[in-house]
């Protein structure tokens, strides 16, 4: 398989470099244990955010570190969970003094190392809390999971708790935030091709020409089923159905649809995707204050979508509207 990259030992030390050279104005990056800080860290007065996992999905998360998302983000191999040492390192540049909050993708290496950092750093001094994100409706248990996976609402998470550390609101009350959009979010994405590890050298998992996977991960983990491919309007109603069933959603209730792109899948078909989810949702008696489409949490190269849907209060929409500046998103600035 063609990857446009040297040596594949270096993947990720390249891709940290290239970073630090592209946002000098927002990020610091360290080495060695590798992480990204925002520039200004750590900011007095103000809970920092840290989150992470594999390398591999960008821009999530090193493309969201910076004012109004978060404060630092813990980079592993690809497909690999950081180290505890790399989490500890990253709260210790954070904290402000208001304490850290660790936002945790529900995989079983990044759960461990986590909870081992956090230890760590409250025999420092150090308060954390960490709230587990896991809102993929496709499965209960995969290859890397014990319970659902934590997907799309990482994303909707680490943009709201920003806002709300960013207006000095409390660890108590950043980590309500978390949990409420963990609570009140739901995702599933499917597949059109594998994706390839640099490391392997060929594709994760192997998908017929006229096949799609229906809830596959984000590490390339086998979904719900495997089927003929279809029409793009009948694969996004196959996932507005099992996310709409997953939570009770009321008619009249207002959300969020965030249409995602796995890495491979372009504006025009990702707006062809949006358009279907957009007409169930109002099927349904759903009204779409707010939404996100394009690639935000990637699988590599791989070609296929997910889908969230977040219910929304008026908190939740103030703290989706702030401000927020980052490599990978920015508006209100």
């Amino acid at each position: 398989m063609k990857k446009f990259i040297n040596n594949p030992v270096n993947v990720v030390k390249e891709e940290l470099e290239g970073i630090a050279l592209a946002h000098p104005d927002l990020v610091q990056v360290y080495f060695g244990p590798n992480y990204i800080v925002r520039a200004d860290a750590p900011v007095k007065g103000k809970v920092g955010l840290v989150s992470g996992g594999g390398s591999g999905h960008e821009p999530m998360h090193g493309g969201f570190v910076g004012r109004g998302m978060l404060d630092a983000a813990c980079p592993g191999e690809v497909f690999t969970s950081p180290t505890p040492d790399q989490m500890l390192e990253a709260a210790r540049m954070v904290n402000g003094g208001r304490g850290v909050l660790f936002i945790v993708k529900n995989y079983t290496g990044d759960v461990m190392n986590f909870e081992m950092a956090a230890e760590l750093a409250a025999a420092e001094g150090i308060e954390v809390q960490s709230v587990l994100i896991d809102d993929d409706v496709a499965v209960e248990d995969s290859l890397y999971t014990a319970g659902r996976r934590g997907v799309g609402c990482t994303v909707l998470a680490e943009k709201m708790c920003g806002a709300a550390a960013e207006e000095g609101r409390s660890l108590d009350e950043v980590a309500d935030i978390c949990r409420k959009v963990n609570s009140w979010g739901r995702s599933m994405g499917m597949a059109l091709t594998s994706c390839t590890v640099p490391h392997a050298g060929r594709p994760t998992f192997d998908l017929p020409e006229d096949e799609m996977e229906i809830g596959i991960g984000i590490h390339g983990e086998p979904g719900r089923t495997r089927m003929a491919l279809k029409p793009a309007d009948d694969i996004v109603e196959m996932l507005m159905e099992a996310i709409l069933k997953d939570l009770p959603f009321k008619s009249g209730d207002e959300v969020l649809l965030f249409v995602n792109s796995m890495g491979g899948t372009p504006l025009v078909e990702l707006y062809i995707a949006y358009r279907r989810a957009h007409q169930v949702a109002e099927k349904n008696g759903l009204k779409v204050r707010r939404n996100l489409v394009g690639p935000y949490i990637t699988s590599l190269e791989m070609a296929g979508v997910s889908i969230t849907l977040l219910k929304l209060d008026e908190e939740l929409i103030h703290c989706w509207d702030a401000p927020v500046y980052t490599p990978g998103l920015r508006w209100g600035i």
